[in-house]
């Protein structure tokens, strides 16, 4: 994602850095008032301009549904990559109906909000070819590369970088590419932008340190956090609140309460800082994990009261966190008032309560909400059916998760990744090697598999049980899904299945640095609270 300092500077420079108005009218005209009005019958018109705060004037004032409509036109489009948002724009200039830059800048952003960064990309790439309207930036130049860097990987987003102009080239740029090191865990270029841009004098405000930050807390190297910390002190840099909590969560992801609140205690004599919903959930989250409840929950009610306007968000780490602190008095309370402030609840609130319920044991409590959702659902979602066949499997029903699984594909549900690799686990529990493979396959063959790594623990259970029953091909075809899917180019999965550090193709360890994204359904048990900051950082760039 772009870096930029808030959110309100992205929207100031995105929009303004593309606007485009037409020239100024050489004359303005005059207006001849009547002598007396009735006031009470005047109605007022005017043709003045009327100038935003995105940074752009527009004589027509247009109407906000342009953005709207051509938005809701592109995020329509299927993920097939024959089709283009450049037909959708193409036509609807065809019929004559001309966007202004703004609007085209609210439609990108809306894409990106949504993660649909190959259409934001797609509409990006059309304007940049009518380079005769459209002005270009280092704004829009940032954007792009972050965009490039989300669908067309790292390497494309520096050959990006290397073709832009030097004079281009300001901290959005570097921010941007090392943004692209930190999400690809590449630990050493990152390392190194950061080192480019201390030199040039991009890194003298806190947003370069936070992303840093976040790669050495997905690395567990808490102490590299700290000498950041450090760093910013001594160069007089000011902490914001995303310093603060990243602070908080990797003083507490290395199990020391008494250090966690040290840092707590030095933010409230910060005056530039408000503690935020996420600093005490952060802080909730490791009293949990070091299993001091009380604290906890008291920091849960300070979460509570620093809920505003319509965030949906904090109510799933509510949720979560008191599945996790085992209160499920208080799971059904935030529920309730959940349920009262908004209109109607998405599949992720009914993914919340679910597993917070299915985690204190309640799994009748649980089933009645699945029913519940059933009748308001927006979309199948097979993450919250999952949650289900993996606690089935668990407590050794495979048969009722199976029944589960065979209602969702029967209601049109699409099994995602970890569907199949759960009902896999189930099979190996139940010693049928062939039944296991099958599921295997249709994992690795089902839609979004790509961002799916299955758990190192099941890999390696399924490689020695084929040992175990003498079953070479099973284990051969095991081992194919694996290299053709590209995971034995990590080393670490390599290691796993018994290959040496010749047989896979990167330095990839992150398996054994920072473990793995165990459940691609966001399962929270495995959540060890940094998540929740980093990912809030991320929204902001």
């Amino acid at each position: 994602m772009l870096l930029q300092t808030s959110a309100h500077h992205l929207n100031a420079s995105l929009s303004s850095s593309l606007s485009y108005s037409r020239p100024l009218p050489s004359k303005i005209p005059s207006l001849t008032l009547p002598r007396s009005i009735n006031y009470q019958r005047l109605t007022v018109s005017s043709s003045t301009s009327q100038v935003h705060n995105y940074g752009t004037v527009d004589y027509e004032r247009r109407p906000i549904v342009k953005w709207n409509a051509i938005y809701r036109k592109i995020s329509l489009l299927a993920d097939d990559p024959e089709l283009n948002a450049s037909s959708v724009l193409n036509q609807w200039e065809k019929e004559g109906k001309k966007l202004s830059k703004w609007e085209f800048c609210r439609v990108v952003k809306e894409l990106r909000k949504f993660k649909r960064y190959g259409r934001a990309l797609e509409v990006y790439d059309w304007m940049i070819n009518r380079a005769e309207r459209f002005r270009f930036s280092s704004s829009d130049a940032a954007i792009q590369l972050d965009l490039v860097g989300k669908v067309r990987g790292v390497s494309s987003a520096e050959n990006y970088f290397l073709s832009l102009p030097d004079n281009l080239k300001d901290k959005r740029i570097y921010g941007a590419l090392l943004n692209a090191y930190v999400r690809a865990k590449m630990q050493e270029k990152a390392e190194s932008l950061l080192d480019k841009m201390r030199s040039k004098g991009h890194a003298l405000h806190p947003l370069p340190f936070n992303v840093m930050m976040t790669l050495y807390m997905n690395l567990k190297e808490y102490e590299k956090v700290e000498s950041i910390i450090s760093e910013m002190m001594e160069k007089n840099i000011q902490l914001d609140i995303y310093s603060y909590n990243i602070w908080l969560s990797s003083r507490g992801s290395q199990g020391s309460a008494e250090r966690m609140e040290q840092v707590f205690e030095q933010m409230k004599l910060d005056r530039t800082i408000n503690p935020n919903w996420t600093t005490f959930s952060t802080m909730a989250t490791m009293y949990i994990k070091m299993g001091m409840f009380e604290k906890a929950e008291a920091c849960l009610k300070k979460v509570e009261s620093r809920i505003t306007g319509r965030d949906r968000i904090p109510y799933h780490y509510l949720l979560s966190l008191y599945g996790g602190v085992g209160n499920k008095d208080e799971i059904y309370r935030v529920w309730n008032v959940y349920k009262s402030s908004f209109p109607s609840i998405p599949n992720l609130g009914y993914h919340a309560i679910i597993a917070a319920l299915i985690r204190v044991g309640d799994v009748e409590g649980a089933e009645k909400i699945f029913e519940e959702w059933l009748t308001v659902k927006p979309s199948y979602d097979p993450r919250i059916v999952n949650l289900f066949i993996v606690s089935y499997i668990e407590e050794g029903d495979f048969d009722k998760a199976q029944s589960f699984f065979d209602n969702m594909v029967e209601a049109g549900g699409k099994p995602n990744s970890s569907t199949w690799e759960a009902l896999a686990e189930g099979h190996i529990e139940e010693k049928r090697i062939s039944e296991a493979l099958s599921c295997w396959k249709e994992a690795f063959m089902a839609e979004g598999s790509k961002s799916w790594r299955p758990k190192p623990v099941n890999v390696t259970t399924f490689y020695e049980f084929c040992e175990q029953e003498g079953d070479l091909r099973s284990k051969e075809i095991f081992l194919g899904l694996l290299r053709q899917s590209g995971h034995l180019k990590n080393k670490s999965y390599a290691l796993l299945v018994g290959l040496s550090d010749e047989d896979s193709s990167d330095n990839d360890t992150s398996l054994e640095k920072d473990g793995i994204n165990d459940n691609q359904d966001g399962d929270e048990k495995s959540n060890d609270g940094s998540d929740m900051v980093l990912n809030q950082l991320q929204s902001t760039l």
